[in-house]
């Protein structure tokens, strides 16, 4: 649930249900009727720093004796429940610290976050989170993602049209490179492909197709000047 969504006070209903009277009342809850139908789940509440202060108030309730209850009046058990709460909050003062001191200890990210969190959150919600800091992604890290993104890829070329695929040191490296910008990160390999690679690689596909050639392999490179290189032929390493 991405709770930049629930901004607002009234919003705290969309989650847990609307109480008698009110509009909606009897439908349930997103949050409510997803644990009570599935009560074994991971629930992952995403920008939790956007979230209104009545929304989190929502969870005192969840942390302390483990239900919720719902609009009509239900306990809702979430002792079964795995709750993770992800936040962008104090990601700058991350990366800038691990940028001056790549050595520092889990302790000192806490230290440097503690103040942070304990100006937007309720010191008695904060007291009942654990929280887990995540460090940015690695060279290595972001290459293997880059590795996984050009594999589907390969894949679906192989499933629909039975050809085989090389990739080069370079596009691995260039698209690498290319998360590693602190603003965009990991997303950037997915809008490369979407709006430089797969696009030109289905007009040369289409192209081939008017043409009558069935191609059995594809090189994909980069050119020195950091353009894409697609290469055709009958069959691997031709």
């Amino acid at each position: 649930i991405n709770l930049s969504e629930y901004q607002e006070p009234h919003t705290v209903s969309q989650l847990k249900g609307s109480p008698p009277g009110y509009v909606g009342y009897g439908q349930g809850g997103i949050l409510t009727e997803a644990v009570r139908k599935r009560p074994y789940s991971v629930v992952l509440l995403d920008e939790v720093e956007k979230a209104h202060r009545d929304v989190m108030n929502l969870f005192y309730q969840v942390f302390d004796r483990g239900f919720m209850r719902d609009g009509e009046g239900r306990e809702i058990d979430f002792r079964n429940t795995v709750i993770l709460m992800t936040s962008n909050l104090g990601s700058d003062h991350i990366m800038q610290m691990l940028g001056e001191r790549p050595e520092a200890t889990e302790s000192d990210l806490h230290e440097l976050l503690r103040p942070l969190l304990r100006d937007h959150f309720q010191p008695a919600l904060l007291a009942r989170f654990q929280t887990v800091i995540y460090r940015p992604l690695t060279r290595d890290a972001m290459r293997t993602i880059v590795g996984m993104k050009l594999s589907q890829v390969s894949k679906r070329l192989s499933r629909h049209y039975c050809m085989t695929t090389t990739i080069s040191d370079s596009l691995y490296d260039a698209l690498t490179d290319a998360c590693l910008l602190p603003d965009t990160g990991a997303r950037n390999v997915d809008s490369l492909l979407n709006q430089q690679i797969l696009p030109a690689l289905s007009l040369q596909l289409l192209s081939h197709q008017a043409a009558g050639q069935k191609p059995q392999h594809l090189m994909l490179g980069r050119d020195e000047e950091g353009g894409i290189v697609m290469e055709f032929g009958a069959g691997a390493g031709v």
